[in-house]
């Protein structure tokens, strides 16, 4: 099978991260096409820029349709919905599959992200999925997310600080990375701390594998029609 792997920003750099984490996680048979957006903002911190990279990312979308599924590597689940309405194909957020993941293995989790400013979209999908009571909180480390791409070891540091946080304080049993640009760091945060860590992009190829194996496809009666 061939999954899209897009990233909705213009930071060619995370989309090779990204691409690194799917290829890891991917089946052998399975072909990881990864993209970027080529209009819109190099970050995505927040309401204004989940608008003004939508229009890039269905018009990268569009130049995909032979894949046999997508996952939309923004943990804001930006454009998810548009996406779905777009194509036939599943269509996944890494937010959403990460969230789905740790509820699966955990009584509660926390989630670890980038600024402030993100914090209300994320709490406000994971009500829409129906998971905020299993969310201890959702974190921020004052991280801009381009600041991710240096590797400085004091930024993996302040990670390191809102995990001991949320083990402590929130119950956490499990962590999500709330960021595309943390996705190279599940398994070493995993190891430190000794808990689940998950990354949303290796949770959306999974379960993009999954449907897809399972020839699920979006639906289109109701709010995914197109016409």
């Amino acid at each position: 099978m061939k999954i899209l792997v897009i990233n909705p920003n213009t930071t060619t750099s995370m989309t090779d991260k990204v691409a690194s984490a799917a290829r890891a996680v991917a089946r052998p048979d399975t072909e990881i096409v990864a993209a970027s957006s080529l209009d819109g903002p190099a970050s995505i911190q927040g309401f204004l820029d989940v608008a003004t990279c939508v229009p890039g990312l269905l018009k990268e979308v569009a130049q995909h349709m032979d894949v046999d599924a997508i996952v939309i590597a923004c943990f804001d689940d930006t454009g998810l919905d548009a996406v779905r309405t777009l194509v036939s194909v599943p269509v996944l957020g890494i937010g959403e599959a990460a969230y789905h993941a740790a509820s699966m293995i955990a009584n509660k989790f926390s989630v670890i992200t980038t600024l402030s400013r993100s914090v209300p979209g994320l709490e406000n999908n994971l009500m829409r999925y129906g998971l905020a009571q299993k969310c201890g909180g959702v974190r921020a480390t004052e991280i801009p997310v381009l600041k991710l791409e240096e590797g400085d070891p004091a930024t993996l540091n302040k990670i390191r600080s809102e995990i001991r946080v949320a083990i402590e304080q929130d119950n956490a049993e499990a962590i999500v990375l709330g960021c595309a640009g943390m996705a190279d760091l599940m398994a070493q945060l995993s190891e430190e701390f000794g808990l689940p860590v998950i990354d949303g992009v290796a949770a959306g190829i999974t379960f993009a594998e999954a449907l897809v194996s399972n020839k699920l496809s979006t639906s289109k009666i109701g709010a995914y029609s197109y016409n």
